[in-house]
């Protein structure tokens, strides 16, 4: 698209309290059957009627239709057994209840291509829907059939690249995977992460990119971040080979953390999409602290590579503050785009 400083949010929204319970992840769903479906697309109307209204230019599903951004694409393939569960340290960092791979994991039909169409029936905007990243997808379940973090993390990269394929097909403009976990496992992300990654994306026309973040703003991902010291650096073990990947975009988070801006120098030549609100507090953010933000960011990418955005899903934040979260994104992008346009003039 050709609008400066086009915003976009990273992946949740909260659905509304009718059709689960808000400010929860994994929140069972409030209806069934058709009704469900109904619901799920009532919601993500709901959330393509919020973005415009609040001025969100590359405009997303919110995951209305998921109970979670992982595991709701793992329960549609065979070879996953979510009855016999285990519980695993997700990122070494919390524990929770997840299904087992028992069997050859398959896609046997699409899972997310029906409603990416739906969302691409909704609006003429640019749109964008987010994938989970191979290494994410093996950190959210328990393998008792591969025997192999590497071996299942390409089944999984093949998997999605057929799944982004066909979203692409249905006309989705920017295909994101989310891959939390190449804040962690960095041995990993440098053997066999990246290649993984960059299997998912192979022959794609539509833009790519890849968020990678602190965590929602739950209890168990703060207590982490207060253990990380003055300076947060893990992702300079990424954005080195992001930087000579395919991937289009690259999703950070930014605002209210201590992530050293000139980080984002590694991934010069990428565009960059910019959490300049955060996920992890209540509290409003102005539209002039939205526009500091990102006018900082501006020292180490160009402007027409910089897409403000949050710093991470909303789904466990009240519907209210995110939605005015959304607002301050697109008013503090109005206010930087306004200065650069005028200095041009």
């Amino acid at each position: 698209m050709n609008t400066l400083l086009p915003t976009a949010v990273v992946g949740s929204l909260p659905k509304p309290s009718w059709l689960a319970e808000p400010e929860k992840l994994w929140s069972p769903w409030a209806l069934e059957g058709d009704a469900l479906v109904e619901g799920q697309q009532d919601a993500l109307r709901a959330a393509v009627h919020e973005q415009h209204r609040r001025g969100i230019d590359i405009v997303s599903d919110g995951e209305q239709t998921r109970q979670h951004f992982v595991t709701t694409f793992i329960e549609h393939l065979s070879g996953v057994d979510f009855e016999n569960r285990e519980t695993v340290r997700i990122r070494n960092r919390y524990d929770a209840s997840v299904p087992t791979v028992v069997g050859a994991v398959e896609r046997e039909k699409p899972v997310f291509v029906q409603d990416a169409a739906f969302l691409r029936s909704q609006t003429d905007q640019p749109i964008k829907w987010a994938l989970p990243g191979p290494m994410t997808m093996i950190d959210t379940l328990a393998d008792r059939y591969y025997g192999s973090r590497e071996k299942l993390a390409w089944e999984f990269a093949g998997i999605l690249n057929q799944e982004a394929r066909e979203l692409e097909a249905a006309g989705v403009d920017v295909i994101q995977f989310d891959e939390p976990a190449f804040n962690v496992f960095f041995d990993d992300v440098r053997d066999w992460g990246m290649a993984t990654l960059e299997r998912a994306v192979e022959g794609l026309r539509a833009e790519t990119a890849v968020h990678i973040c602190y965590g929602y703003g739950i209890k168990a991902n703060t207590d982490w971040k207060a253990t990380l010291g003055p300076e947060w650096r893990q992702y300079e073990e990424s954005f080195p080979l992001l930087q000579q990947s395919s991937i289009d975009i690259v999703s950070l988070e930014s605002h209210n953390s201590r992530i050293p801006m000139q980080i984002i120098e590694l991934i010069r030549g990428k565009k960059v999409m910019l959490g300049a609100v955060d996920v992890a507090t209540h509290d409003i953010e102005t539209p002039d602290e939205v526009a500091d933000t990102l006018r900082k960011a501006l020292q180490y990418v160009d402007a027409d590579k910089l897409i403000p955005s949050s710093n991470c899903g909303m789904a466990p934040l009240p519907r209210d503050v995110a939605l005015a979260k959304l607002s301050a994104l697109s008013a503090g992008a109005a206010i930087l785009r306004e200065e650069l346009t005028g200095a041009l003039v």
